[in-house]
């Protein structure tokens, strides 16, 4: 089945698979927050991204991937509520590390109750089996959100696979159409502007697949043409 990265709540996992990875994707809780699973298919390391709600769903998702509840790093995106109900539920099941942008970290551990172990700061790298995944801080939506980046070998032989192709983690900071939620602040909107442009699409080429926190995925290709649009929209 060719991934599309559409899901709904209730519906099957979307799987996507890559020579060294393995990505699935559900959407969980009733703000339709999509959760992501990242394996390591040489040493079965993972990570999820954002557990939301329905740690059930969630931990069915993390045995989807490895057959067992292995799960290595639990992190969250951004500290807004709607992202990290299932946060503390999920990690006393599986152990696995709680990690989150610095400047968010002790509003999740507040909120959660559990200690927040890695504190991730732009440039930051996170080691997953044999995957090597990049932090790159997105500031606006929240202070302390994070994207995170992985990149494709340069030699592929997985059916959708793209040498040096990167798959990209946005949480609630880029979606198709623009940015994140900045509430009407002007400030905190031209921040997230000047980090996604400098940090993302000045970086990134346009094969780059993006991964929101909600809703259907996208490219940087495809959004490219509007980033002019988004800045003098001011939304």
């Amino acid at each position: 089945m060719t991934y599309t990265g559409d899901v709904r709540v209730g519906g099957p996992t979307a799987v996507r698979v890559l020579d060294d990875a393995e990505i699935r994707k559900v959407a969980v809780g009733p703000s339709d927050n999509n959760g992501y699973l990242v394996t390591c298919r040489r040493s079965g390391a993972q990570l999820l991204l954002d557990a939301a709600a329905d740690p059930d769903r969630l931990l069915a998702l993390v045995r989807e991937g490895s057959g067992s509840a292995r799960l290595d790093v639990l992190l969250t995106t951004h500290r807004h509520a709607d992202h990290v109900g299932a946060l503390a539920s999920v990690e006393a099941v599986t152990g696995a590390t709680l990690a989150a942008g610095a400047d968010d970290a002790d509003a999740i551990a507040d909120a959660v109750g559990r200690p927040v172990r890695r504190r991730l700061v732009d440039g930051d790298t996170l080691t997953l089996g044999h995957l090597v995944l990049e932090v790159v801080a997105l500031r606006g939506h929240t202070p302390g959100s994070v994207a995170l980046a992985l990149r494709e070998p340069d030699r592929v032989t997985a059916p959708d696979a793209v040498p040096g192709r990167v798959h990209l983690f946005t949480g609630d900071s880029l979606f198709p159409g623009g940015v994140g939620a900045t509430g009407g602040d002007p400030d905190r909107f031209a921040q997230l502007m000047d980090d996604v442009v400098a940090r993302v699409f000045d970086r990134f080429d346009d094969a780059t697949w993006v991964y929101p926190g909600h809703g259907r995925d996208t490219t940087l290709g495809a959004e490219r043409p509007h980033l002019t649009e988004w800045r003098a929209r001011g939304w």
